[in-house]
């Protein structure tokens, strides 16, 4: 097949005259910290969710890190997680003291394993923080009744996951906490941000505190008109508040959040036709219980060559790729630290899994060029081996 003149990149951010328009707009308003833009924003993402409350914040990271601290977890805590997601949850769960316990996951889905988080849990144990692969739902019912009888709170991993549904509840909407992802890569994007959602009163109070230096009330409540610049503080907190001009580019990103995730699961379609039939490649596995997928991100396994070499071809037909992740108790500080876990199906899954190209506005014919190209890429291989 004919090598394609211009890259074809993992993801691209859908970014429209409705994004222009209403980061203009708030540029133009010249109130472009948080205000009331990132208000609306949060009121919107409880709407979505269900949940009582949500708090804007710079990043998923951070949010992860208000849920972990506002929650006490610390020096001598166990938080359960699987090892198969990105890093920063486990940095945080370390650099605040505990100690990540890890689970197994299934290998099809990549999601935890419900089924063996009962048998990690000690006295030490604080949370368990599910993740919601690749826009996928964990099985959230089991997680939670695990949870509760062990007085645990659930801390969802939601990065992937705007626009997921578990047996129709939103992610976020089980009465725990759940953090989202807005990076570039994501379903929806602020530039980069994230979202804290959740239903408990108490919690509300302290993460906004501790959210923006210590401080009960933030800019806009202190500039604004009538407002009071005078403050006190009772707790250090940290500088994680979104702006609302990311606010804004947020907003009309949410207003399109059912026709991005309506076109990536038109894109997910074409690959399991494309690909449905092909030897050496694994697809993903859908949750075996009624969902709503996402479908952030399309990740498959390679089991014809070593997957080094699959993806020096792919940059050959000018095509990106992801790794989404490297398996964290793998990591050297890890190791290091914690000691070596035995996590079989994230072993056999963490050599072989790979990203395939998905974003909204890619056109089916890339997608069909993927195919091709994976397809030559395969067969050339099971010739030469």
């Amino acid at each position: 097949m004919k090598i394609r003149e211009n890259f074809l990149p993992l993801n691209r951010p859908s970014i429209g005259s409705a994004e222009i328009a209403s980061v203009t707009e708030c540029l133009k308003s010249q109130w472009i910290t948080t205000g009331p833009l990132c208000k609306t924003f949060e009121e919107r993402f409880q709407t979505l969710t269900g949940a009582r409350h949500a708090v804007s914040v710079v990043s998923a990271t951070a949010g992860m890190h208000l849920a972990l601290m506002s929650l006490g977890i610390g020096q001598g805590d166990e938080v359960i997680t699987p090892s198969m997601t990105f890093a920063s949850t486990i940095n945080m769960i370390t650099l605040l003291g505990a100690k990540p316990i890890f689970v197994d996951i299934h290998y099809d889905t990549l999601n935890i394993d419900a089924d063996s988080i009962e048998a990690r849990i000690t006295s030490r144990t604080k949370a368990i923080v599910p993740v919601h692969f690749g826009g996928a739902p964990a099985d959230m019912i089991r997680i939670m009744e695990i949870a509760d009888r062990h007085h645990l709170i659930v801390i969802e991993d939601a990065a992937h996951a705007v626009g997921t549904r578990y047996r129709g509840t939103h992610v976020g909407g089980f009465g725990g906490i759940a953090v989202f992802s807005f990076h570039p890569l994501k379903n929806i994007t602020t530039g980069e941000g994230g979202m804290i959602t959740h239903c408990n009163d108490f919690l509300e109070k302290k993460l906004r505190v501790l959210r923006f230096h210590g401080i009960e009330r933030d800019a806009w409540k202190r500039y604004g008109k009538g407002g009071n610049p005078e403050y006190d503080i009772e707790e250090p907190g940290y500088k994680y508040n979104l702006t609302d001009i990311q606010a804004a580019l947020g907003i009309a990103q949410l207003e399109r959040l059912e026709e991005f995730n309506q076109r990536r699961s038109e894109l997910m379609s074409l690959y399991r036709e494309g690909l449905g039939d092909m030897e050496g490649l694994e697809l993903p596995g859908d949750p075996p219980y009624p969902h709503t997928h996402s479908c952030h991100l399309f990740v498959v396994k390679i089991q014809a060559m070593e997957r080094s070499q699959f993806m020096e071809r792919l940059s050959e037909y000018n095509i990106g790729y992801g790794l989404h992740f490297p398996a964290c108790h793998l990591l050297r500080y890890v190791k290091t630290r914690f000691g070596v876990t035995s996590l079989p199906e994230t072993e056999r899954a963490a050599g072989r899994i790979l990203s395939l190209p998905l974003f909204p506005d890619m056109a089916d014919d890339d997608v069909a060029y993927v195919c091709g190209a994976v397809r030559e890429i395969l067969k050339r291989a099971k010739k030469h081996g």
